[in-house]
């Protein structure tokens, strides 16, 4: 049986943030770094050093990510330097550099390994396979690292919601703290105040008061309403102290403003425009994830990512899941079954009953019972070396609104008792071979994509973005997606993933984005009715395999 194999080729995109300035300090004997008083060993200063004393500045996202790297730093920024060096380039020091350089120390690192390898081709493929199978059968090692279901604690009407906004301007505002400029925001009840006590100033002293020598002023909140109008784009924030209105007119603001959402933590950098009350916003900055390097196994090993069966359609492609079973069961015939060690499986495992007008009209099974027997019967077939991480979706039994606890045990007790399957709520974060991946069904990509410009169903990667930048998975609150009244938001992405994996869409897409591998993996049912009206042409019967040792993606085709 032959499939077809896609391989995407991840884009990386960078951006730039403020300066900061390192001075070096001695102590016992070694230079210590000291940035906004935390202490650095002698390994990174060493390298700092030495960059400084060629005459080049390190960007501190790129301090950031040397920060996280176990490989050999000065010999990095040597390498680096080097470059620079022998092309005239004086710029400074910036994450492209590193990527640059540690994508070449890596694939160094594979061309040696290569060369090992055949080197010992005079041994016997038995014992080449044995020695891969010891090396795989090591690395097996998983956590999970969030699971809503065990702390779901859903409020009551008025007062539960504002515990939700509360707890997502909370967390919102420490994943801001941690950006140089988020020590200039000021409350808007302090900003206003202060405004309208300096009315009868002139503008240039009301900005001195507002931010020492600084000409603009910051204030962050959660976005309230975000409108276009004739003379450009109008946000309001609220944090809590009150509300803030204020104006964009240039180009650059408005779209900025366009890739915002409701409901988002954002933060403005404003200016007074003479009038009392009347800010002009000259920034939007969101919370965004930063441009970093993710964590990668440390032996190759792959992870499976599928979602949207829709077991119980008319439509579910049962054919081609058969084949795709068939597959994941053939280790001793294929290579790439051998390495697998994980299955992510997004949600909806079934179609469901009554999830949208006249449906039965497009169901083989009518009863719930009958679909999540069929399904369990399917996953029954996944080979037990494999593990498997399962959460809902919007057509699986339990509760629809956002953060979903796991699929009932009443309705999936079977899956249950596989020893193989962790059954967990929408979403989680779980840890597989150290690569931190954030399975998450999508169904917000929906106001996501209905609200947002220039955003399509063809492209899905791009709106789960707008999620990343956002830092929360359904920001926006009283649109198709239901959110419940939790105490806590557990929909804030407080830990950066490494890959970022939905489904709901039912289109293929990858992306890479500021280092995390952003995957929508399609579904295994095909074209619906509601599909076909709204223009939506599904990629069905695909599986996304990535390589945890190298984040990158490819795709098994089951459809021939």
């Amino acid at each position: 049986m032959q499939f077809s194999v896609w391989v995407f080729a991840p884009i990386i995109i960078c951006s730039y943030y403020s300066f900061v300035c390192y001075r070096n300090v001695i102590k016992d004997g070694a230079f210590i770094v000291k940035v906004d008083n935390l202490d650095f060993g002698p390994e990174i200063s060493n390298a700092l050093c030495f960059a400084i004393s060629k005459g080049y500045q390190v960007h501190p996202d790129a301090f950031e990510m040397l920060k996280g790297l176990d490989i050999d730093i000065l010999g990095i920024i040597q390498d680096i330097i080097k470059a620079k060096v022998t092309s005239k380039d004086n710029s400074i020091i910036l994450v492209e550099d590193i990527k640059m350089v540690v994508d070449k120390h890596s694939k160094n690192g594979e061309s040696q390994n290569q060369n090992s390898s055949c080197n010992k081709s005079s041994s016997s493929s038995l014992d080449l396979l044995h020695i891969r199978n010891t090396d795989t059968s090591e690395q097996v090692s998983y956590k999970v690292l969030l699971d809503p279901t065990p702390i779901i604690n859903s409020g009551e009407g008025v007062e539960g919601y504002t515990s939700l906004f509360r707890s997502r301007y909370e967390k919102s505002m420490h994943i801001l703290s941690l950006r140089p400029d988020s020590r200039r925001i000021t409350r808007v009840k302090t900003l206003k105040k202060k405004n309208t006590d300096t009315g009868n100033q002139k503008s240039y002293m009301r900005h001195e008061q507002f931010s020492g020598s600084s000409s603009t002023m910051v204030v962050a909140g959660l976005v309230m309403s975000r409108q276009f109008k004739r003379h450009g784009l109008e946000i309001v924030i609220d944090d809590f102290s009150g509300d803030l209105h204020a104006m964009g007119t240039t180009e650059d603001i408005k779209k900025q403003g366009s890739l915002i959402t409701t409901d988002q933590m954002v933060m403005l950098e404003l200016e007074n425009s003479g009038k009392s009350q009347n800010f002009v916003i000259k920034n939007i900055i969101s919370p965004d994830i930063p441009d970093h390097l993710p964590n990668r196994a440390k032996s190759e090993s792959y992870v499976v990512l599928i979602s949207d069966l829709h077991v119980g359609s008319k439509y579910f492609m049962e054919t081609a899941f058969m084949k795709f079973l068939n597959w994941m069961s053939s280790a001793d015939d294929d290579e790439i079954v051998r390495k697998i060690k994980f299955l992510c499986i997004g949600g909806d495992l079934i179609d469901g009953i009554g999830i949208f007008p006249n449906q039965d009209k497009e169901l083989l099974e009518l009863n719930i019972n009958s679909q999540m027997s069929h399904v369990m019967d399917l996953l029954s077939r996944i080979p037990k070396h494999i593990n498997v991480f399962v959460i809902p979706g919007n057509h699986d039994p339990g509760r629809r609104a956002l953060p979903q606890p796991s699929i009932p045990r009443q309705n999936s007790e079977k899956l249950y008792t596989f020893q193989n399957f962790k059954m967990l709520g929408n979403p989680s974060l779980i840890e597989l071979n150290g690569v931190k991946i954030l399975m998450y069904h999508g169904q917000s990509l929906d106001d996501i994509i209905g609200t947002i410009p220039d955003l399509s169903y063809a492209k899905p990667a791009e709106a789960m973005k707008v999620l990343l930048r956002a830092r929360h998975l359904s920001p926006i609150y009283g649109e198709r997606t239901p959110i419940a009244p939790e105490q806590e938001d557990h929909m804030v992405i407080t830990e950066v993933p490494d890959i970022f994996h939905s489904g709901h869409i039912h289109v293929l897409d990858a992306q890479n984005y500021r280092g995390t591998l952003i995957v929508n993996s399609g579904t295994w049912q095909g074209q619906t009715n509601f599909q076909r009206t709204m223009g939506i042409i599904p990629n069905p019967g695909v599986a996304v395999i990535v390589d945890l040792s190298t984040l990158q993606p490819f795709i098994m085709d089951f459809n021939q």
